[in-house]
């Protein structure tokens, strides 16, 4: 499969336009790859919160809490509604939120989110990290949130700003890509139509990681490659983290872009 230049305006128009139905297209792909997803990987069940994108609510979420739920992990989703940006009550919540599952299960919290959801869950790690398992973003654009971006997706952040407070998720050029003091996965897709992929892009270390996939922005939440990399990266130990591998096994490796 041909990579898009990330630099034609005609390519990003054209991704834009075809989101819906290639979301839709990835929810076709997960009904037929179901049989394989039942081989993903599991780990020790620990709490799992997953926060849901700009504009969306936890029913967007649904099928990725159902799959994990499915894995033996206890999920819950953020229960704040419609998720408008970095707003003060979202801001003052979220912290709380995660100390009270990692007492309520006597382990770290694991934290997944997709698009905006995932820029909270980085934030989350630098303030509460002694509650935070792991960060697992998908299409995350944290390196480019506070920088001029003209992608749909920081269009319409940017509309919402007055409902923010000045609250700022992160404060200088680059500072929101660093490694964070938890292991973290930024899963990505170059052939995101919301986003600027490269703005997904995190700064590599021994527990920092980016892993690519073919998907939409909106169809993050229930493509097939996208919930592999998921449970994967949820069955890692505590003390054992590594990278992740792609599999090859079961033609599972055609759901990924091949390196190179």
């Amino acid at each position: 499969m041909a990579r898009p230049n990330p630099s034609s305006a005609r390519r990003r128009r054209l991704l834009a336009a075809t989101e819906p139905a290639r979301a839709v297209a990835s929810a076709g792909a997960l009904a037929a790859a179901l049989p394989l997803l039942r081989l993903a990987p599991r780990g020790e069940p620990h709490p799992v919160l997953v926060l849901p994108g700009l504009l969306a609510s936890d029913a967007s979420t649904t099928t990725l809490r159902r799959w994990l739920r499915g894995l033996g992990y206890p999920v819950v989703g953020w229960e704040l509604g419609r998720n408008r940006g970095p707003t003060p009550q979202v801001v003052g919540a979220l912290p709380g939120l995660v100390e009270r599952l990692a007492d309520q299960h006597g382990t770290p919290v694991s934290v997944v989110g997709q698009s905006l959801g995932g820029i909270f869950a980085r934030r989350l790690a630098l303030r509460v990290p002694q509650q935070v398992r792991q960060v697992v973003t998908l299409g995350s654009p944290f390196r480019l949130v506070d920088r001029p971006d003209d992608s749909p997706g920081a269009r319409v952040y940017r509309r919402y700003r007055p409902l923010h407070g000045g609250t700022r998720i992160s404060s200088a050029r680059g500072e929101g890509a660093r490694p964070l003091p938890v292991p973290s996965t930024s899963v990505y897709s170059r052939w995101d139509g919301v986003v600027d992929w490269r703005a997904c892009l995190q700064e590599q270390g021994p527990r920092s990681e980016n892993v690519e996939v073919h998907a939409s922005h909106l169809g993050m939440g229930h493509d097939p490659a996208v919930l592999w990399v998921v449970a994967d990266r949820l069955a890692q130990t505590r003390e054992g983290w590594r990278p992740f591998t792609a599999p090859t096994r079961w033609g599972l490796g055609r759901l990924f872009p091949r390196s190179g």
